[in-house]
């Protein structure tokens, strides 16, 4: 018997009850990696569930069991599923009137949703809000236009900060169009950092002007990139020192041929890293047209591209693929026509948006732009986990592939922008002028790496 067979015996009598364990293969049959590393989170998992389906392990170790506690509906299959690194977890679900009754601890816990469209349908065609213990956590969930636009895609949805007081958790679905769907349910206590990260890189914009030493100014004109209607400009207006705070602030106003200004710095050659974690406590802009982003790209952008002149201004261009090939990982998003709504994501050759397969999640938060909160990355050679505050809610794995899949290889600096418009900005009915200007305000960043041992 092979050695995952027997690991899967054991959870199995663990569990004293009888469930088929599905092996970590993906459709195709092809392999998943067993070697992801350590898993930080392991202790966070409280119960996950496949809905619909059998027992299943998945890439990143998450334990689902069978179907249990689960009511409601009916269960279907989906042939294939993009967009996730567990396609198989999307595979089986539950449509109708679905409901969640759980034994649980009293306490505070982080529930994930996990959904995809499973017929060929249009925008607004299946809409519906989610509860737990009567709160509602999902507001007008439409999970194709969610999932860009896509049908049979994977979609994550974490709900933080569920309260349980009577020992029991009870989640529904209330749809408005169509029925609610379902694929699976993860519940998670909250992350808190371990305790063997080191300060090593920091600013704390504490001092009168940007530090130099650390930050360099973009200055790019409008549609540089991502189609994007802002100018980006090193002025005090657009980037400043204040109280305290890195303020990025975006204004209505016409400048060098464009009609909005802002702001974007970057740590490149004075800030690069090869993997930690990575923190930037920040408050957000609000209304439609802002794109407010904590990210990262590669400090030697070259290094898998093969379209690329030497030196070539990669960015923004149509024929040199040092992105995605090189990679991307993105802290924070959040377009402002979906307040609250803060994005995950990777970006690779194999992964990534024209081919219907970006690895990405996403966190629902009700006060981005009146509170600060903790933008935060852990990244390994294994494994790239994000977080709000103690909330993990996305986690990309190594597949041992090669750099199409992984090109997080390399050292990697930080950027902080505040874009107006773009492609993404403007796709939720464009850009609201009244609400000129907005501001990302950026208490500090701080990177950590582990600490040796002996």
């Amino acid at each position: 018997m092979t050695q995952k067979a027997l690991s899967c015996m054991a959870f199995v009598l663990s569990c004293l009850f009888l469930l088929g364990c599905e092996s970590n293969r993906d459709s195709d049959g092809a392999a998943v990696p067993s070697d992801a590393g350590p898993d930080a989170r392991a202790t966070d998992l409280v119960w996950a569930i496949n809905v619909g389906g059998p027992a299943y392990e998945g890439i990143d170790g998450t334990r689902y069991e069978a179907e249990a506690s689960v009511s409601g509906g009916t269960v279907g299959q989906m042939e294939t599923v993009k967009g996730s690194q567990d396609p198989f977890l999307y595979k089986s679900y539950r449509v109708g009137d679905i409901e969640v009754v759980r034994p649980m601890d009293n306490g505070t816990y982080d529930v994930t949703f996990h959904f995809a469209e499973p017929d060929d349908i249009g925008a607004r065609e299946r809409v519906f809000d989610g509860f737990a213990e009567g709160e509602r956590v999902i507001d007008d969930l439409d999970v194709m236009s969610f999932r860009d636009g896509k049908v049979f895609s994977a979609l994550t949805v974490t709900a933080p900060d569920v309260v349980v007081e009577d020992g029991e958790l009870n989640v529904r679905f209330e749809a408005s169009a169509n029925q609610p769907t379902l694929s699976a349910l993860v519940v998670r206590s909250k992350h808190r950092p371990e305790q063997e990260w080191q300060l090593v890189w920091s600013d704390e914009f504490d001092g009168e002007t940007l530090d130099a030493g650390k930050w360099s100014p973009n200055i790019w004109p409008p549609r540089k990139v991502n189609d994007e209607d802002q100018a980006y400009t090193p002025r005090e207006k657009n980037l400043r020192i204040e109280n305290g705070y890195l303020v990025i602030e975006a204004h209505k106003e016409d400048y060098e041929g464009a009609n909005y200004t802002s702001g974007r710095v970057h740590s490149d050659g004075k800030g690069d890293f090869l993997y930690g974690r990575f923190e930037a406590r920040a408050k957000l802009p609000r209304g439609k047209g802002t794109w407010a982003a904590i990210w990262m790209l590669p400090s030697d952008p070259f290094k898998y591209a093969t379209t690329c002149e030497e030196g070539e201004d990669w960015q923004g261009s149509s024929t040199c693929n040092a992105w995605p090939n090189s990679g991307e990982i993105d802290i924070m998003e959040h377009v402002g026509y979906q307040m609250g709504h803060i994005h995950g994501t990777v970006h690779n050759e194999a992964y990534y948006w024209l081919k219907w397969e970006q690895r990405k999640g996403r966190i629902l938060l009700d006060d981005v732009d009146t509170a600060f909160h903790v933008y935060a990355l852990e990244w390994t050679p294994e494994r790239i986990d994000v977080f709000v505050d103690d909330s993990h809610y996305f986690t990309y794995i190594n597949e041992r592939s090669g750099w199409q899949t992984w090109p997080y290889d390399q050292p990697f600096h930080v950027i902080l922008n505040l874009a107006v418009g773009g492609a993404w900005g403007r796709s939720g009915g464009g850009i609201d002028d009244t609400i000129f200007p907005q501001q990302m305000l950026v208490d500090y960043v701080r990177v950590y790496e582990r600490a040796a041992t002996n």
